[in-house]
């Protein structure tokens, strides 16, 4: 099986898994993503079928969207076998997919991605800012039921992975301040960096436009 045919069957694989998420990390999301990590591979001049296989993989097994992630991760795994994909590759996709997440980054250990784990990872992350990353953000925690805005709830500092799930306290305008505002910073790649810096000017703008608007209203 060439390339191109393992690369369609593992987004036919994805888009089955993705198609009915309702927390903005559905099959758009994912499409997105594969597209950046595409013109990030081309100039960082990384493996395809890893690169785009992790790209439309990286949300299928994530423990803030599956009940069994573990579970899924196996199935990935059996899948990727089934469509003649080498012990090693699986291994690095795998790897990839389950490391890449801001939550992984709060570690005192975080983990360290290959070049192309950190070229969707880069990727993933400029869909979590500018217009399509603000909404997102409140796609999300209206699917959590989130408070939208509470002054007197302040932006949580120095979180480890299990305070940083915990949304009991959480409002949707302070996740900006607890993960979106920190991710271009956080880029790997020239290219991602440059992208980034636009989309959270951009954010700045809307975070100062909504909350002119909110004290206006008191």
């Amino acid at each position: 099986m060439d390339i191109k045919e393992q690369i369609k069957k593992i987004r036919d694989f994805s888009y089955k898994k993705m198609i009915t998420d309702r927390t903005g990390h559905n099959f758009d999301h994912i499409e997105r993503v594969v597209k950046m990590a595409t013109r990030l591979s081309k100039e960082e001049k990384t493996d395809e079928l890893i690169t785009l296989g992790a790209a439309y993989l990286h949300d299928v097994a994530d423990d803030k969207l599956v009940n069994d992630p573990n579970k899924l991760e196996s199935e990935i795994k059996q899948f990727l076998k089934s469509i003649e994909l080498e012990d090693n590759q699986i291994d690095e996709i795998i790897y990839i997919t389950h490391n890449l997440s801001f939550s992984k980054s709060l570690s005192q250990n975080p983990p360290k991605l290959s070049l192309a784990g950190q070229v969707v990872q880069d990727a993933d992350r400029l869909d979590a800012i500018g217009a399509i990353g603000i909404t997102r953000a409140i796609y999300y925690g209206g699917a959590n039921a989130e408070t939208i805005y509470d002054p007197a709830i302040k932006p949580r500092e120095q979180m480890n992975k299990s305070e940083y799930r915990n949304l009991d306290n959480e409002t949707i305008i302070n996740h900006f301040y607890e993960k979106l505002l920190k991710l271009t910073s956080m880029m790997n790649t020239p290219t991602a960096k440059e992208i980034a810096l636009h989309r959270q000017q951009f954010m700045y703008e809307f975070l100062n436009e909504f909350k002119s608007e909110w004290l206006s209203e008191i």
